[in-house]
């Protein structure tokens, strides 16, 4: 797959990670990261790729991620599944978690999942106009 910093390229992983845990779940397999990601890139060298993209998710001041956690599905958390499509386009993009197109990424969500509530993160909360 071809990554790149924009729209399209969130609503293909969007899409692809909604596929990816339905595959998952007909394998009776765990949603976690590792599993993700063994999927998407095979198993050929992403002991190292899954070690990045779980540092990355863990630089937040939370507890460390383990690439076997299991994910909850995407419409009950999925500023949880923003932030590990952020790690992963960073890190294939070879980027800062910061450089990764936001607007981009939250609107992708909104075009993939249309019934749900839009994500907007960076939306500045308890302001009075």
């Amino acid at each position: 797959m071809n990554f790149e910093n924009n729209k399209e390229c969130f609503v293909r992983l969007w899409q692809r990670l909604e596929r990816t845990r339905q595959l998952l779940a007909s394998r009776h397999k765990r949603f976690c990261i590792r599993h993700i990601l063994q999927e998407w890139f095979g198993k050929n060298d992403t002991d190292d790729f899954i070690w990045e993209v779980c540092n990355l998710l863990s630089t937040d001041g939370e507890d460390p991620v383990c690439g076997y956690d299991e994910l909850p599905p995407l419409t009950s958390d999925p500023r949880r599944h923003r932030e590990l499509l952020r790690a992963i386009v960073a890190v294939r993009l070879d980027i800062g978690m910061r450089k990764v197109d936001l607007k981009a990424l939250d609107a992708a969500y909104s075009v993939v999942f249309p019934h749900r509530p839009p994500l907007n993160v960076n939306k500045k909360k308890g302001l009075i106009p």
